[in-house]
């Protein structure tokens, strides 16, 4: 009997989720991943209770069936302009999230990354979505489903300017203002991707320790209203905060919907700093702080990536984000999420 009810308190903890606010993205852009069932169970087994996909991969949402992992669901932008009409809307929701109701769907990123900038390639897609974001808001309402939240991920490239953190604002406001008028309407959050490995390499001042979680004490003084940062993680993130309260949205809380550092392919890209800024980072946000300029807002943040990605266009870096390693299902650094 006593063996019996330990085998059964194990198999509790592996589909309850952990109070950890910690995810990891789940990016298959590669030919040596282990398969989708082998990689949730990899979160079970590690207690990751988070994960966020980049399309709706049926294998990946069957094999989370009943796990209780809180799943971030990518409408790719590819298929944008296919949302733009409300019954595709509709069918986009009935196949891919009412067909699996013991799946524990959190968030519904309607776009990554869409910039306006028209040197940069997803500024095809600017114009399609927040009527794809309102289309599939409508269909969840429909289908009895508003819980889960609809939003889009946004990144620090849309900012003109990030420093001090308070003098964040976007490049073009028109853009994100309705996106962000229509987040608050509906008391749902925006998404956001947060590199400081980028900040970092992009600062003519690049101090490592402070993109590192390492510094000793504050670096920034943000002038404009004496809050002090001791890493570029929250500064980079209240600079969101900054730009969102000058087009409407000071009460919109933000998810960290990316944030890592590569271990190979570029500059200040090693295993070991990697692995400090991942450790660090997870004990930022179990920490259960706020940024300096929203303090009690308790960070929710997803780690990039789970493995390693040996087909990802780019530059080199942008294979090497994985925690894990694909072939030996490792994981490269020393990590708890619980």
């Amino acid at each position: 009997m006593a063996s019996k009810l330990l085998l059964f308190g194990l198999l509790v903890n592996l589909l309850m989720p952990t109070d950890a606010n910690v995810g990891v993205c789940n990016g298959r852009v590669g030919n040596n991943l282990p398969s989708e069932a082998d990689t949730v169970t990899l979160y079970r087994n590690h207690r990751i209770s988070k994960m966020r996909i980049y399309d709706p991969n049926q294998l990946t949402l069957d094999a989370l069936r009943g796990t209780n992992i809180e799943l971030m669901i990518d409408v790719p932008n590819k298929d944008l302009q296919l949302l733009n009409d409300q019954s595709r809307a509709n069918i986009w929701v009935r196949d891919n999230i009412q067909r699996y109701p013991n799946v524990n769907f959190k968030y519904i990123v309607v776009g990554n990354e869409v910039d306006p900038d028209p040197s940069k390639e997803s500024s095809r897609y600017v114009s399609f979505v927040l009527p794809a974001m309102r289309n599939v808001h409508n269909a969840l309402i429909a289908a009895r489903l508003n819980r889960i939240k609809v939003s889009t991920a946004t990144y620090t490239g849309l900012l003109r300017d990030a420093y001090p953190p308070s003098n964040g604002a976007f490049k073009v406001p028109g853009y994100i203002q309705p996106i962000i008028r229509f987040l608050v309407d509906n008391n749902l959050p925006m998404l956001a991707n947060i590199y400081p490995y980028f900040g970092y390499r992009n600062d003519p001042n690049r101090n490592l320790p402070y993109a590192l979680f390492t510094a000793q004490g504050n670096v920034v003084t943000d002038q404009n209203n004496g809050l002090r940062y001791s890493n570029l993680f929250d500064a980079m993130l209240d600079a969101h905060y900054a730009a969102q309260a000058r087009v409407g949205g000071g009460s919109l809380d933000i998810v960290v919907s990316e944030s890592g550092w590569p271990s190979a392919g570029g500059e200040a890209a090693n295993v070991g700093y990697a692995g400090t800024f991942y450790k660090n980072l997870i004990e930022h946000v179990k920490g259960a702080r706020g940024t300096p300029l929203k303090p009690q807002k308790v960070i929710e943040a997803y780690l990039f990536a789970m493995f390693d990605e040996n087909e990802k266009p780019g530059e080199p870096t942008e294979k090497n984000f994985g925690i894990f390693n694909p072939v030996s299902r490792n994981l490269k650094y020393d990590l708890r999420f619980d």
